[in-house]
């Protein structure tokens, strides 16, 4: 599986059969270059997460919670609240766990509330987390670190928060890093992953680069 970063919540998963974008993102100050997919999935509907329209081809568009298969590709999506006050502010967020290849990805979108015994269930056992850590509009630092001591994955890879060019008011990845309590490695370009580069105990944090 391959794991390629454009900002904010923007992935590209990818293996050998399937290629996944995640929350294409509107005019941000960012560029997202020229991509297709075969699968676009949306955790909410605010602009810089929802430009679908920016992806090449013909993707299937997943937007909300629900059981789903794409060619092989089995998606969780996963009901929850963009804040606090249940989606008062914000609105809804969708959770995507991705059943690929013999690893699983959960992508936390813009998630704004601690997760229930019930949600902590339907995601499951999870290699890599995609985790929002730039606060203000999600969950606070010290409470996301608890969301992932919650799920315990193998891998985490933080994301939504404050780059060079970004244009929208978030924190920087500096006060998770203290936070997290777990080095961090910092990744060029895409991260290549297989079952035998997950850890047998412990996590690791990588930080890729747009």
């Amino acid at each position: 599986m391959e794991l390629t970063w454009y900002g904010q919540s923007c992935f590209k998963i990818k293996d050998k059969n399937i290629s996944i974008i995640t929350d294409p993102y509107g005019e941000i100050g960012l560029d997202l270059p020229k991509i297709s997919a075969d699968i676009v999935t949306i955790s909410h509907g605010h602009f810089d997460h929802n430009a679908k329209e920016k992806i090449e081809g013909e993707p299937f568009i997943i937007n909300s919670p629900g059981e789903y298969e794409v060619k092989g590709v089995f998606i969780d999506g996963i009901g929850s609240e963009h804040d606090k006050k249940k989606g008062e502010i914000f609105g809804a967020n969708t959770i995507f766990v991705f059943h690929l290849e013999d690893l699983v990805v959960c992508h936390l979108g813009d998630l704004g509330e601690k997760l229930d015994s019930q949600k902590l269930d339907q995601i499951g056992n999870v290699d890599v987390l995609l985790v929002p850590v730039g606060g203000k509009f999600t969950l606070d630092v010290e409470s996301i670190v608890n969301v992932i001591n919650e799920i315990e994955p193998k891998i985490v890879i933080p994301m939504h928060y404050k780059i060079e060019g970004l244009n929208i008011e978030l924190d920087d990845v500096a006060k998770f890093k203290e936070a997290i309590g777990a080095e961090a490695t910092e990744v060029e370009g895409a991260l290549k992953l297989q079952k035998k580069d997950l850890p047998e105990e412990g996590m690791l944090v990588h930080i890729l680069k747009p």
